[in-house]
């Protein structure tokens, strides 16, 4: 079978060595895992910075480096194995996550203080390292509320409530965070949060969990796809989605949206 190039590693010159008996290359690499530093980082189908933005690595996300050419890493990020290029200056020594941000967005503050000055905000789904004092979470470079937090391992439960904490944000081809959004990313980030593994790419999220039949009542938290655009069914009227017409994260009744291509149930 063909090889997806989207989620399996390989260019006409190397390829991830996990492939080596699927396909022939003149060289294979072994991955060298990194981390996506504390700003969130595109990830490219190509190296430039002006390419096609395929996904967003976020805080604290591991990627799996086979090449690093001209400033530029190839390889795979390990959340989902999606393929591409991301700048080598935004990856670092990887730590093992102790917590994940989930909430739209959380402030990196100067003291052990709530009131004390933020410093920076990470994104929802921003992988951290730390230890609990008290109410907040003391990572390199500052203390983060453990109220914006949640222990990795924990999950939330209703991915259409995760979703519907990043309302409002504005829609951005190829973005992971309230900063700029996709469709795509906006499913996979709520599912992910609810300890489901998620593709990126719509063809293949269309065959995440399983399919419904039309007689199916909808049920909170049901994949739908409108007009080839993925959501979640908030109850039997509502979608939680990115609208590209009015250009951000969005609520509106399904038959506003258009006939829905089909429906999927994902097991939590």
């Amino acid at each position: 079978m063909p090889l997806d190039p989207r989620v399996n590693a390989w260019r006409n010159d190397i390829a991830d060595i996990a492939l080596a008996g699927r396909l022939f290359a003149p060289h294979y690499a072994k991955p060298l895992t990194r981390s996506c530093g504390m700003i969130a980082t595109p990830l490219r189908a190509e190296p430039g910075d002006t390419e096609e933005q395929v996904s967003e690595l976020l805080p604290g996300e591991h990627f799996a480096v086979l090449d690093f050419s001209a400033g530029w890493a190839w390889g795979y990020a390990l959340t989902d194995h999606r393929v591409g290029y991301v700048e080598a200056i935004e990856l670092t020594d990887p730590l093992e996550p102790t917590h994940v941000v989930v909430e739209a967005l959380a402030p990196i503050q100067s003291e052990p203080d709530p009131v004390a000055p933020s410093l920076s905000f990470l994104p929802m789904g921003s992988r951290l390292h730390g230890q609990a004092h008290g109410a907040m979470l003391a990572i390199e470079g500052g203390f983060v509320p453990l109220s914006y937090l949640r222990a990795e391992g924990e999950h939330d439960e209703d991915p259409a409530a995760v979703a519907q904490r990043l309302l409002h944000a504005p829609w951005l081809a190829g973005g992971r965070t309230c900063h700029g959004i996709d469709g795509c990313g906006l499913v996979q980030l709520a599912l992910q949060l609810c300890g489901v593994a998620a593709p990126r790419d719509l063809d293949l999220l269309r065959e995440t969990g399983a399919a419904l039949g039309e007689d199916a009542p909808p049920r909170r938290g049901d994949l739908v796809f409108c007009g080839g655009l993925p959501g979640l069914m908030i109850d039997d009227q509502l979608v939680v989605h990115v609208s590209e017409s009015l250009g951000r994260v969005t609520v509106e009744p399904l038959h506003c949206i258009g006939a829905p291509l089909e429906r999927r149930r994902v097991a939590l």
